[in-house]
């Protein structure tokens, strides 16, 4: 299932622009979907590649002992590796993908108007509508878990999610993260005073100051700013985990464009992206207590006789071949493979009863946190020939009968006679997905049904319509046709299935510290910032009353 990118069939209809509607929406999915790479905060969600099987989780292989084992290394990942290190707990940590190092001008990750292998998980050919190529598959940054009534797009390597996004750290209100989390309202308090800000002081956030906001690059994000208010929003620079001296460097002529035109959807050449492998997993490493082992894919949890939690791991090439099989026997797992890895994970442990007595509510309570991208085409204003980003401006409306967010982020590449700009819109969704195991496949797939989203839908295209009448043009939906999302949260509810500290109801030992634990959405924001806030104050948690007692 998961090895295979999402099938698209946009509609055939002329738009007023002389251009077939595929040909717009092809751009628009291309330049919008994968380069506002939904100007969110991704986690690596999967635990499936092409290689064959193992066979579950008491499969033969090298047996390794491990006290702490963290799964996936996105913003759960990252913040637990950290502070299990600091506890002073030796911890493994498992990614399925490689590491991507960067730096100015370097060449490590796919570009846009050259796509290749680089950017996808081990598919044979691309995932970008409209682009017709095919290639060797390799474990990149980015792949597509195809489900009925919604796809996921979803990252892959050490940094997780965080390396292809935008990066939009943004907080939710207080009224807003109880609507979307009721189960954790009461954290809110904590969370506002301490967990949020370390945070953001890890990750380093700042929004795009005055003098590069100014520049050519950046004329569409001054007329997003600039037409939202007669839209009805409230225009706002959206916070980001961004060196902007690396933007000024580009600028000048010092470094390759990446920032200034919006190539970003598959990482950052030029470095100053500070991202999970760049903060956390680097301030982790340092402490000498913790191991990022690549390559390394979980295909089944199991509990042994002796209570002890066991992990059937697949080391693989980058081709995707099995190179070794790996149980590794852990006292404590925290399982960061992000929403769909973790739940799929989890699914299949329940159904083969791998682990007894794991919750019903496991599969359930699933979510795209509203997700959806516009291309704004033919506007009145002027916004130059290229599209700087990250996603750096956005608008809200406080008085919205449901929350959501609209953030403009640049596009990567412009069709020839046509004015376009994207447009991403999330806001709060009912957590209405269900997982459901497939024993043909040995695999968990999405059922979402579209009334889960209906009326926020209803809302976001009704706003966008406003947009493109305050500013000239027209708006085309592209999730219409294919829905998709690139912030996938729910499928292991807090309340139901863990604890508020992410410890798994009726199991000592099991932890679920990434967006898995969250229903649907995140308070009309993009997820990373939330995610990563939680797992600090579960971790906290977990360090002052397991550590020593449970692991």
């Amino acid at each position: 299932m998961s090895d295979q990118a999402s099938s698209r069939s946009p509609l055939s209809r002329k738009t007023t622009a002389g251009l077939t509607r595929r040909k717009i929406l092809g751009a628009a999915f291309g330049t919008a979907a994968f380069g506002a790479a939904a100007a969110g905060g991704l986690t690596a969600c999967s635990d499936d590649t092409h290689s064959q099987s193992s066979g579950g989780a008491g499969a033969g292989g090298t047996e390794v002992r491990e006290r702490a084992v963290v799964v996936g290394s996105g913003f759960g990942g990252g913040v637990t590796a950290l502070r299990l290190a600091e506890a002073g707990v030796p911890t493994l940590v498992l990614e399925r993908g490689i590491r991507w190092p960067s730096g100015p001008n370097s060449t490590t990750f796919s570009r846009f108007a050259t796509v290749d292998n680089r950017s996808s998980w081990l598919t044979d050919h691309s995932m970008l509508r409209g682009v017709d190529r095919t290639w060797k598959p390799f474990t990149g940054v980015i792949e597509t878990v195809v489900g009925d009534g919604m796809d996921i797009n979803c990252g892959a390597g050490v940094g997780g999610g965080s390396l292809a996004y935008h990066g939009m750290t943004l907080q939710p209100t207080r009224e807003n993260f109880a609507a979307s989390m009721p189960t954790a309202a009461g954290l809110y308090d904590e969370l506002n005073q301490w967990a949020y800000p370390t945070v953001a002081r890890m990750l380093g956030i700042s929004t795009i100051p005055d003098d590069i906001l100014n520049t050519d690059p950046y004329r569409s994000s001054r007329l997003f700013l600039k037409t939202a208010p007669d839209a009805g929003l409230q225009p706002f620079r959206v916070p980001l985990p961004v060196d902007w001296n690396f933007v000024r460097g580009e600028l000048t002529g010092e470094y390759q464009p990446t920032y200034t035109t919006s190539d970003l959807a598959f990482g950052v050449n030029n470095g100053g992206k500070h991202s999970i492998d760049a903060t956390y997993l680097a301030a982790a490493e340092k402490t000498g207590r913790v191991r990022v082992e690549p390559l390394h894919v979980v295909r089944d949890i199991s509990l042994d006789r002796k209570k002890r939690w066991v992990l059937a791991i697949d080391r693989i090439a980058t081709d995707g071949t099995v190179q070794e099989r790996k149980r590794i026997v852990a006292d404590a797992v925290f399982l960061n493979a992000g929403s769909a890895g973790t739940t799929r994970l989890l699914v299949r442990a329940r159904a083969k009863n791998l682990v007894p007595d794991l919750p019903d509510s496991i599969g359930t309570q699933w979510g795209n946190n509203g997700d959806r991208i516009y291309a704004w085409t033919g506007m009145n204003g002027d916004i130059g020939t290229q599209q700087g980003g990250p996603a750096c401006v956005g608008g809200r409306d406080p008085l919205s009968p449901i929350p959501f967010t609209f953030i403009h982020a640049g596009s990567p590449m412009q069709i020839p006679g046509v004015k376009m700009m994207t447009v991403v819109g999330f806001g709060i969704v009912q957590a209405a997905g269900t997982w459901t195991y497939d024993p043909d496949k040995d695999d968990a797939a999405l059922t979402w049904p579209a009334s889960a989203e209906a009326d926020l839908q209803k809302l976001i295209g009704e706003r966008m319509q406003r947009l493109a009448a305050a500013g000239g043009g027209t708006v085309i939906d592209t999730d219409q046709a294919a829905p998709s999302t690139w912030h996938p949260l729910g499928g292991v509810p807090m309340g139901a299935a863990v604890d508020q500290y992410g410890r798994m109801l009726a199991h000592r030992g099991l932890y679920v510290l990434d967006g898995a634990r969250i229903p649907g959405s995140t308070g009309a924001c993009n997820p990373s910032m939330t995610i990563a806030a939680l797992a600090e104050h579960s971790m906290a948690t977990i360090i002052r009353q397991d550590v020593g007692q449970v692991f």
